[in-house]
């Protein structure tokens, strides 16, 4: 027994000794351009393999979420359409055996986001009392959504005369948050539950609810026509599919010089999306596509003129009037809605 236990130990030695048990990391490494870890979208850059046992290299071929990047003269283009923190991999063929290499780095925007101001076209009253955290349109009727354990719930309002014509009330122990419309549904966000509601539009009664995935909270939320994106409070939009509420993916919110995580309610228009900026009095303008911060709203000002009282809270609540192509933006306990037009500064 011991000649067959030391017989088997001496070939697994030789074994475990073998090229095939080799970690790639100890073979190749990729080399970027001044050891560089962040660039921008569509940059052009040096790239190389490290050859560090000088195996013969028989091809290598760099890709970035699946897809390939093509080099020419030991340079590539990160030409992709999602930015944030990426993961550049590297197959390297060598000696009849593939290994695959990576790094870590942040693709960012290609220019700076461009800023933008406010025009107010009219304003409406507003509930005092509603910590809104989501706010939508639909046939010339405001939807909205409330926050704070208590006093959220769910609202289909007159935008002209603050008149509420429906209302659904959330658990106490709920704190509701962002709501969207798609399909004759209704969608609308918790905070920290990790549960989402469905309503049937028509006669605003709960039909369904869903748990989230990889997202931890729910923040804002805003659709396409086609599916849902969830914000959570990171630097990451969720996609969501409208049937199933599974998470079929992400984009990363980023301007030309970081990554960006204090994305807040949600608003699609035209391959947009704005966002209220947590805590701010302003908004973003997102590409829906690949995450790049296009513009800011800034929307300084308007919190001074609404009436100043203890529970005041910041600048929440954005929706688009499609008919009238102008906004519509108010606040925590804020007693005004704002109908607006957004501009170039």
């Amino acid at each position: 027994m011991v000649k067959f236990f030391t017989l088997s130990s001496v070939l697994l030695f030789f074994l475990g000794c073998g090229e095939g048990n080799t970690s790639a990391a100890s073979l190749f490494d990729i080399q970027l351009e001044e050891n560089r870890k962040q660039f921008q979208q569509n940059e052009r850059t040096a790239i190389s393999i490290t050859n560090k046992k000088k195996k013969t290299i028989n091809k290598v071929t760099y890709s970035i979420d699946g897809h390939e990047l093509s080099v020419n003269d030991d340079k590539v283009t990160l030409s992709i359409p999602k930015l944030g923190n990426k993961t550049l991999k590297a197959v390297v063929e060598y000696e009849g055996a593939s290994v695959e290499i990576s790094k870590k780095i942040k693709i960012l925007a290609a220019h700076a986001p461009e800023v933008y101001t406010y025009e107010i076209i009219n304003e409406y009253p507003h509930d005092i009392k509603a910590y809104t955290q989501g706010l939508e349109f639909y046939n010339d009727t405001l939807y909205e959504s409330t926050g704070k354990k208590g006093t959220s719930w769910l609202r289909k309002v007159d935008f002209s005369t603050g008149k509420v014509i429906n209302q659904i009330d959330l658990d106490n122990s709920l704190f509701g948050e962002g709501i969207t419309i798609l399909n004759g549904k209704i969608y609308q966000l918790t905070w920290q539950s990790r549960t989402g509601f469905i309503y049937d539009l028509k006669d605003f009664k709960k039909i369904d609810n869903f748990q989230y995935g990889e997202s931890k909270e729910g923040w804002g939320l805003a659709n396409d026509g086609s599916k849902l994106f969830k914000s959570d409070g990171t630097e990451k939009i969720w996609f969501l599919n409208p049937e199933t509420l599974v998470e079929e993916g992400f984009i990363e919110t980023v301007t030309n010089k970081s990554i960006f995580n204090k994305t807040n309610e949600l608003e699609y228009v035209d391959g947009k999306l704005y966002a209220n900026v947590y805590q701010k009095e302003s908004m973003m303008i997102i590409d829906a596509e690949s995450g790049a911060i296009e513009g800011v709203v800034n929307f300084g000002g308007l919190k001074k003129k609404v009436t100043q009282h203890e529970a005041l809270d910041v600048l929440n609540g954005v929706a688009y009037h499609p008919e009238r192509k102008t906004f519509f933006v108010t606040g925590k306990k804020w007693d005004k809605l704002f109908e607006v037009k957004i501009k170039k500064k």
